[in-house]
């Protein structure tokens, strides 16, 4: 039989389900957090474990290093660099966070953070109502610049971090063991996280909510698909004129929304792609170079936005990181979906926790694919942070060493990952 666990492997644990936990409100918390996690883990002398994907993140990071050793301005890559520490949350959740109770309440907490997030996105929303009415200007173009951020700095943030938590709680309700304790407060914690997902008026957070909804619904009872887009019309047709005309400028934008400024910036980024494909330009090389690598076609002036990065992660990654570094990045968010397809088959039929973080662990990927499209969405410390949570916990259900039929803790088996 083998030993308790030391205590310094235990408080590695509760670190770690700290830092998952506090992404919600703080990354600056949540980063603290993580490197005493690590710092506790290395120095209990426990094994050091990452689930399957591991060879295929080795290759992205040293895909991302090779870029930045030949970008030729290494001080300019180094936040991405830096950024490579994020990764860390992999390790630790995945090494110590293996106790399917700490799993199931990581989630719950999150759902309650979220919310509670969501509630203070809603005040934030009627201060933008009052502020837009004393200063005589139309909502609508008065909020698409100055939207609802939550605790967070930025709106598209905000968007992800409820998103993530929308999806890994719809997928509790649907599929996990005996779901229905608190089930009004579960209901209204959705409700409020769904909420302000509206209220942002992120369309691309939008869309990549509705395609995770849209797979959760098929694995949970494919017949109610029949209905959603029903349920999807009367939905814009119920909101709000402001929400409605959002919902209208994904196909009929206006002057102050953004299709016309993404058209800039990804035509810009095929460009940098063209002259380097291999290695890319580096890291944080595509928003200095950005004016240099502008179509010839393209004159002043430009669409109102941000020029920062590329608003497409597909095209980031391929402009600082070479087309190999992407497609390998590709590669694991597949490897993914098909580790965890494969593992859902091999479950007895029922309610399982094990079946909701590995539906809940698809629906995020999807979701992260469809937002890619128009976002830089894993280059945010927050959003990266959490889909990896997701990750983790769904490798987790693989494991043969987390007791999932009682939800008590670890039993002495050998890990199959």
């Amino acid at each position: 039989m083998n030993p308790a666990p030391s205590f310094l492997f235990r408080a590695a644990g509760w670190l770690a389900f700290a830092s998952a936990a506090a992404i919600i409100f703080s990354i600056a918390v949540s980063q603290i957090l993580l490197g005493a996690s690590l710092a506790a883990l290395l120095i209990s002398r426990e094994r050091l474990r990452l689930p399957a994907i591991k060879w295929a993140l080795a290759l992205f990071l040293l895909g991302t290093l090779l870029a930045w050793f030949f970008s030729g301005d290494l001080r300019a890559g180094m936040p991405q660099i830096k950024k490579i520490y994020v990764f860390a949350e992999l390790l630790v959740v995945f090494s110590a966070v293996r106790y399917a109770k700490w799993i199931r309440w990581l989630f719950l907490a999150w759902a309650g953070l979220a919310a509670l997030a969501a509630l203070w996105g809603c005040v934030q929303f009627a201060g933008k109502i009052r502020e837009a009415h004393a200063q005589g200007a139309n909502f609508y173009e008065f909020y698409v610049g100055e939207r609802i951020k939550g605790f967070t700095s930025h709106w598209n943030t905000f968007s992800a971090e409820e998103m993530f938590a929308l999806i890994m709680l719809v997928a509790f309700l649907m599929f996990a063991r005996a779901p229905r304790n608190w089930i009004w407060l579960k209901a209204a914690c959705a409700f409020l996280i769904a909420l302000a997902v509206l209220l942002a008026e992120t369309r691309g957070v939008w869309v990549a909510t509705a395609a995770a909804g849209l797979y959760l619904v098929w694995a949970w009872r494919p017949k109610l698909l029949l209905v959603a887009p029903v349920l999807i019309v009367l939905a814009v047709v119920a909101s709000p004129p402001a929400i409605r005309e959002r919902f209208r400028s994904i196909v009929q934008p206006k002057e102050v929304d953004s299709n016309q400024f993404r058209k800039v910036v990804w035509r810009t980024g095929v460009r940098m792609i063209e002259a380097h494909p291999w290695l890319g330009l580096g890291p944080e090389q595509p928003h200095i170079q950005f004016w240099k690598w502008l179509p010839a076609d393209i004159h002043p002036p430009f669409p109102e936005g941000y020029y920062g990065h590329l608003h497409n992660v597909y095209l980031q990654y391929a402009a600082e990181r070479g087309i190999p570094t992407t497609l390998v990045m590709l590669g694991l968010l597949i490897q993914i979906v098909l580790n965890f397809r494969r593992w859902l088959r091999s479950l007895p039929p029922g309610r399982d926790d094990r079946r909701f973080l590995l539906h809940g662990g698809i629906a995020v990927v999807l979701a992260v694919l469809a937002e890619g499209f128009v976002e830089y969405n894993l280059g945010d410390s927050e959003v990266l942070t959490m889909f990896l949570v997701v990750t983790a916990c769904g490798y987790l259900a693989l494991e043969k060493d987390v007791d999932w039929e009682s939800g008590a803790g670890p039993v002495v088996l050998p890990s199959i990952t």
